[in-house]
């Protein structure tokens, strides 16, 4: 009978993962079952920083942005060594299963653990959604209102002053986050790293546009392209135009979590716990259609997650 798990948060913080940990524990405890908390992710865990979540700890964390568990990249976890010292510090804790949040190469790391014997399951937590498998991923909702709230701000400078903005989002290998943020904003073009630039075309789209007289434009660009600066002096040489950049940065990473967000972590928190409890093990918890489900963890970085092309369409059709 499972008596004790762990959790950790591993990769970038993304807003929802306080709520994940909160559903963790306290499904645990409704379970009859131990927490333990495991510090700065797989670093933590091959150090043995574990402290015990009881009801008290996770008091009050729902709506806290960021994840008190902290999270920190590993490349030692990835040697033989680190993946046995890992090991050792769960036996020595008599843990029975372990619960990890974070992206594609968080789970990566999971699944080496569970080649080795302990039970794994995976919660996907990244403002990216880049994680197939799932339709959205904790933290993805809030990155996209943060993103949104600023480009609407930079949208109404760009209207007075008849100007053309660059504005840099995350997404250094996805375009989901670009993307959305160009519909919502009515963006006149945006830039992803699944489809290359054609600079020429961008320049023939806003040359199309100022003539028929729209004074000022908005570019949304995912930064895994290039960076902002590179395709304002791009877009001087092959069109002549003097754009103003905006590079949004980690902002998009902090805050509180959107409704959407706390309600996504809880239930995926939630269902990870009781899967575990079915002896479900190697597999990530998502949502397909709003209903939870289970994939196999590879799924997480093997399987392609594709733009929506109708959204894709859309900035075009929109933007004329």
């Amino acid at each position: 009978m499972m008596k004790r798990i762990a959790v950790l948060t591993s990769g970038g913080d993304a807003p929802g993962m306080n709520a994940a940990i909160r559903a963790v524990v306290r499904t645990a405890l409704y379970h009859g079952m131990e927490t333990i908390g495991v510090m700065k992710g797989y670093e933590g865990l091959m150090d043995g920083e574990c402290l015990t979540l009881d009801r008290a700890a996770v008091g009050g964390i729902i709506h806290r942005g960021g994840t008190i568990l902290r999270t920190a990249r590993s490349e030692r976890f990835k040697t033989d060594a680190g993946l046995r010292a890992a090991l050792v510090q769960m036996e020595n804790r008599k843990v029975d299963a372990l619960v990890v949040i974070g992206g594609d190469g968080s789970f990566r790391g999971a699944e080496k653990l569970c080649a080795m014997g302990l039970p794994v399951i995976g919660i996907p937590g990244t403002i990216d959604n880049d994680i197939a498998g799932t339709d959205v991923t904790i933290g993805y909702d809030t990155a996209l209102n943060t993103a949104l709230s600023a480009v609407q701000k930079l949208r109404d400078t760009a209207s007075s002053h008849d100007r053309l903005f660059i504005v840099e989002v995350m997404g250094r290998d996805a375009g989901f986050l670009a993307l959305d943020v160009a519909v919502s904003t009515g963006a006149e073009y945006v830039v992803v790293p699944e489809i290359p630039l054609d600079i020429k075309k961008m320049c023939d789209h806003l040359h199309y546009s100022r003539k028929r007289g729209k004074t000022h434009s908005l570019i949304i660009l995912a930064e895994g392209v290039m960076s902002a600066l590179e395709l304002r002096n791009q877009l001087q040489d092959t069109g002549g135009y003097d754009a103003r950049v905006t590079v949004l940065g980690y902002i998009q990473r902090g805050g509180s979590p959107s409704s959407l967000d706390t309600i996504l972590a809880s239930r995926m928190g939630s269902f990870a716990v009781e899967s575990l409890l079915q002896g479900k093990t190697g597999v990530m918890v998502g949502t397909v259609c709003g209903a939870m489900s289970l994939c196999p963890l590879e799924d997480a970085w093997k399987a392609a997650k594709e733009l929506n092309p109708e959204l894709l369409a859309l900035v075009d059709k929109l933007s004329v």
